[in-house]
């Protein structure tokens, strides 16, 4: 029997397990051999949903593009489908990545149908169970950056053609929900007000980034996932390792970014090390690990459909999957709190 929850993604009826299993490292960090060691192991606990995407494995170049979702792919035919739920995206602009369908410099319908056939035929299966909008085409902060800037307006796919585009794949068959990736809630209202006013498939949820250095989600989408009845897929809930603590006395420690620095452009502001350094300490203090805190914490946020963890290997694995089932009391919770008003979204 499996320790892990299971929560209704959004207003659908697509039931998943509290922890995700993401898998970017496949075909970078983490051999194919060591990633179907991981599929098994997440599987054994009841955790059988994966989370991939067209760019992965990252960081993103033309070697191993695709990669992630082949090695994926070559596990899921050995599986009895109807029991996996697999997540995947198509990426947005990209005219740094011409190697992905030679740089897309737009969501059109072109674009995210042939990425979609392409996800297809690397999973070797004929339909993926939520679809997501990797990042918006749209002028929007992300990725590190935290405000908006009016003078990098640019034309964009309109969202109803984008909405449009993935009706007609759920109407094949091809998806069966869909979600966002990296959103504000600008755009999540203007994908919900227009299926629901043109009868299209509504977002079931949006995989953003969300971790004790980055609680931004809190201040505006929380409440319009709530109202909305969209769901949190919540990714580096350790912040690229941050948070595990193994930066803090070693920044050459084994991990991304150490291997690529700049790499994580979101951990390099003014307050990273200092918060990090506060929750390791409150961790301790609890006789924790700063690892159990941070997967703890994010774990009992109630709008959190499933966290999304991933490991460079199994033995990581391992180690990091009974920490995501620390609990969290109250008292933990307001020291928690009371870090964050100190250092509030150092890395969002």
């Amino acid at each position: 029997m499996s320790l892990f929850k299971r929560h209704a993604l959004g207003n659908s009826e697509l039931i998943v397990p509290e922890i995700c299993l993401g898998t970017m490292t496949f075909g970078e960090q983490t051999s194919e051999a060591d990633a179907h060691g991981q599929l098994d192991y997440a599987l054994a606990h009841g955790i059988n949903f994966f989370d991939t995407a067209e760019m992965y494995a990252v960081p993103p170049r033309a070697e191993t593009c695709g990669a992630s979702e082949r090695i994926l792919g070559r596990w899921l035919r050995h599986q009895a489908r109807d029991k996996i739920i697999i997540a995947s995206k198509v990426a947005g602009p990209a005219r740094s990545m011409d190697w992905i369908r030679n740089g897309p410099l737009t969501m059109d319908r072109d674009n995210i149908r042939r990425a979609i056939e392409g996800s297809l035929d690397r999973l070797q299966t004929d339909y993926i169970d939520l679809y997501q909008l990797h990042w918006p085409e749209r002028n929007q902060p992300m990725f590190g950056q935290w405000q908006f800037d009016p003078s990098k307006e640019r034309p964009c796919t309109p969202i109803r053609d984008q909405l449009d585009a993935l009706a007609e794949l759920v109407r094949e068959g091809k998806i069966r929900h869909i979600g966002l990736s990296n959103e504000h809630p600008w755009g999540l209202l203007q994908f919900i007000k227009l299926a629901d006013e043109l009868g299209l498939p509504r977002v079931v949820s949006t995989q953003n980034a969300y971790s004790l250095l980055n609680r931004s989600f809190e201040t505006g989408l929380a409440e319009c996932c709530f109202r909305e009845k969209v769901g949190l897929l919540a990714y580096s809930p350790l912040a690229f390792g941050h948070l595990s603590g193994k930066y803090l006395n070693n920044p050459d420690a084994d991990g991304r970014l150490s291997l690529w620095p700049s790499f994580g452009q979101r951990y390099t502001k003014p307050n990273v090390q200092a918060a990090v350094t506060a929750y390791a300490d409150l961790a301790r203090s609890h006789a924790l690990t700063p690892t159990e805190l941070a997967l703890g914490f994010v774990r009992s946020r109630s709008f959190v459909s499933s966290t999304l963890i991933g490991a460079s290997s199994l033995s990581q694995l391992k180690e990091t999957l009974p920490a995501t089932l620390t609990p969290m009391h109250a008292e933990l919770l307001a020291a928690i709190d009371a870090i964050h008003l100190q250092y509030t979204n150092p890395a969002p």
